[in-house]
């Protein structure tokens, strides 16, 4: 069989080349025909403009499937995982463009790499030649990358809920983000959460904006009881997690408009608060309907025109009872934080204050 010529795909004053065009990357479902690889550069092109509100001067990380999405195909998230059909790129790529640009930035280790920041849209498409099907933007611009301007509150169903207690959930938040004065932004996730993003001045640390997230949460903790800020999957129950955490540095989301690697082609799609409130079925925002939707316009077209102050929320976190909660388990050990200890398998006797082991020998 011969090999499929190579396409071509405008993007803004560019010509993307796509190799194997016809690659599937996504199977035909009972909702959505199969997908291509052509497809999806041609769908990164169509929402163009939310897409970049997204991305643009964030360091941002790659979320890449080259093989397309299939059952039972994995993403690597430690070194562990050598045979997973999919990984992140946390760094520019060999062989990129001459027109990709690219920001310096910070682990929690201490060690450093050149992301890549997009600049023009013929980036995420080259991106998308690249297998990349989620975006994975930083919470900073490239002028700062130490001090977010970015709050991202994500809503994520824990098992035994679903997207429409994230929905309810997430109409608290809106409350309670007016009642501060702050406008929040909503989408779908494109898996079975919601994701809320407040724009603020980039005058906070990673960790404070950490904090506001936490008392966030637990100010929605105390309005509904279908709401947890527990880190422990064990402790967490049949509620809507509010994930803190996610406010960390490298601690990314999917962003705007990114595809996700389900099957179905799904999108996470900003919506209005009043169009969040009626959608029962996050799967109808795929690669299929998504680019209809922005050609009136982008829900979030106006996130950037201002940026609120985190004060009130970290006025909710030195107020509301419960202190500092655990980071994520590739972090240092952080200030204040509580042992990492699984709260079934603590025995009090055998740890001390600091998560340290102090038991009889275990061999």
């Amino acid at each position: 069989m011969a090999k499929t010529a190579a396409a071509e795909v405008r993007a803004g004053e560019r010509a993307v080349r796509i190799s194997s065009p016809d690659r599937v990357i996504y199977e035909a479902t009972d909702r959505t025909p199969e997908v291509t690889k052509l497809m999806v550069a041609e769908y990164v092109v169509s929402v163009e403009d939310g897409l970049m509100r997204a991305l643009r001067d964030r360091p941002t990380a790659l979320e890449r499937w080259p093989s397309g999405v299939r059952e039972g195909f994995k993403l690597a998230t430690g070194p562990s995982d050598k045979d997973a059909e999919a990984f992140y790129q946390k760094r520019v790529p060999k062989g990129a463009p001459d027109y990709l640009e690219s920001v310096g930035i910070t682990f929690p280790s201490g060690r450093t790499a050149d992301e890549i920041c997009p600049t023009e849209i013929a980036v995420p498409v080259w991106c998308a030649q690249m297998g990349a099907l989620t975006f994975h933007p930083w919470p900073v611009r490239r002028t700062d990358v130490d001090h977010p301007d970015e709050l991202r509150i994500d809503l994520d169903p824990q098992p035994g809920t679903s997207f429409a207690d994230a929905v309810r959930v997430a109409d608290v938040a809106r409350e309670v983000l007016e009642e501060l004065g702050i406008r929040g932004y909503p989408k779908t996730s494109g898996n079975r959460g919601v994701h809320i993003y407040v724009r603020i001045e980039p005058r906070w640390t990673f960790e404070d904006v950490r904090h506001a997230a936490i008392g966030f949460g637990r100010e929605l903790e105390r309005r509904d009881e279908g709401v947890t800020t527990a880190w422990w999957k064990e402790e967490r129950g049949e509620r809507i997690f509010v994930d803190y955490n996610q406010n960390n540095r490298d601690r990314t989301i999917a962003s705007a408009y990114s595809l996700r690697p389900i099957p179905g082609a799904p999108v996470s799609t900003p919506v209005t608060w009043d169009e969040l409130a009626t959608v029962t079925d996050p799967r109808d925002y795929n690669l299929f309907t998504v680019p209809d939707r922005v050609v009136d316009g982008d829900p979030w077209a106006t996130i950037d025109d201002e940026a609120f102050s985190l004060e009130p929320l970290l006025r909710l976190w030195e107020e509301l009872p419960g202190g500092e909660l655990n980071f994520p388990p590739d972090y240092p050990k952080m200030p204040g934080e509580p042992p990492r200890v699984q709260p079934s398998k603590k025995v009090a006797e055998h740890w001390d204050d600091e998560g340290n082991y102090v038991g009889p020998d275990r061999g």
